[in-house]
């Protein structure tokens, strides 16, 4: 099927700027803004329309989801529906956030990212980089076997790296059912605070998995020495 060309003003801004990323950008290609404005002149919140896309499941990155772009581009990713056909691009398949709604999921969620747990500001390890926190959809496997779509705090890295993963709800409590009642009291505390703390053994643990070879090694001759 051909299709119309985005040139075409009588179908309307948001399905001409969704047909020029189809048929100019294409998709995995990033452009800038002013080539979207130059392709829209004179058009008005022509960012708008574009933005407007995102409720019909097309997927355009920014600096924010894709952090190799520049402030200045986007990334055409995916296309959603066709937009321009009759009957389309007319009932939105998302609804946009608002900004007390984002507030309150900060609050929410801690002000942390809820998958690798940084919060805003603060710099990654090893880099000069610093972590903006933003709204992120997570798919959410229901013990029932459905899966619905939650809104979860998530940092600029996270959002990027796991935009495809699916959380398993049922396959968690599944594991919860299998703890003994100590264990289960221990994670329940764990989840009052919201804030798990390690064991002066765990914390060395971890840290020595983060050593070189070499100071692996030098630890194993340690330990075996004063286990004797």
């Amino acid at each position: 099927m051909q299709l119309p060309s985005w040139q075409d003003a009588r179908l309307g801004t948001m399905r001409r700027a969704a047909l020029w990323l189809v048929q100019v950008v294409g998709e995995g290609n990033s452009f800038t803004k002013e080539q979207l404005r130059d392709a829209f002149p004179g058009v008005a919140q022509i960012d708008r329309r574009l933005r407007d896309l995102r409720d019909f499941g097309w997927k355009i990155d920014t600096a924010r989801e894709d952090p190799t772009l520049g402030s200045n581009e986007q990334r055409f990713v995916a296309m959603g529906e066709p937009v321009w056909e009759p009957g389309k691009g007319t009932k939105r398949t998302s609804v946009s956030i608002t900004a007390v709604q984002r507030r309150q999921l900060l609050a929410a969620d801690g002000y942390l990212c809820r998958s690798c747990g940084i919060a805003a500001g603060e710099p990654y390890s090893g880099t000069l980089e610093t972590a903006q926190l933003d709204v992120a959809r997570r798919d959410v496997r229901q013990p029932d076997g459905t899966v619905t779509t939650q809104l979860v705090i998530e940092c600029n890295r996270c959002r990027v790296g796991g935009r495809e993963v699916t959380a398993d709800l049922g396959g968690f409590l599944q594991r919860v059912s299998r703890l003994s009642q100590f264990e289960r009291q221990i994670l329940a505390g764990w989840i009052a605070k919201d804030r798990r703390s390690f064991s002066e053994l765990e914390s060395l643990w971890a840290l020595y998995r983060t050593l070189p070879a070499e100071s692996r090694a030098k630890v194993r001759e340690v330990l075996a020495i004063t286990g004797k």
